[in-house]
């Protein structure tokens, strides 16, 4: 019979908090409606309201791809502390 491969818990690190950070900033920004609600100020004519959550989409974006490469990062550190190899 075959072993079955040893489970592990996940392991929580500083780099891993600060992942899960610049995924969850952007949802508590958008989902905390009461603090964007108005229309002043206004930016070139457009109330708060829109370009608020239009500046979000672009800060999404970098925190997106902040994540993305600490989580890269993180995998090659772990891989070559275990000698294996992350695609």
């Amino acid at each position: 019979m075959s072993e079955a491969p040893e489970v592990r818990p996940p392991v929580v690190t500083p780099v891993r908090v600060i992942i899960g950070l610049c995924l969850v900033a952007p949802f508590v920004a958008m989902l905390w409606v009461g603090s964007y609600a108005k229309t002043d100020p206004a930016f070139i004519g457009i109330p708060f309201f829109y370009w608020y959550q239009m500046l979000w989409v672009l800060i999404s974006t970098a925190l997106t791809m902040t994540a993305y490469k600490l989580w890269q990062h993180d995998q090659r550190g772990r891989a070559s502390r275990k000698g294996g190899e992350v695609k």
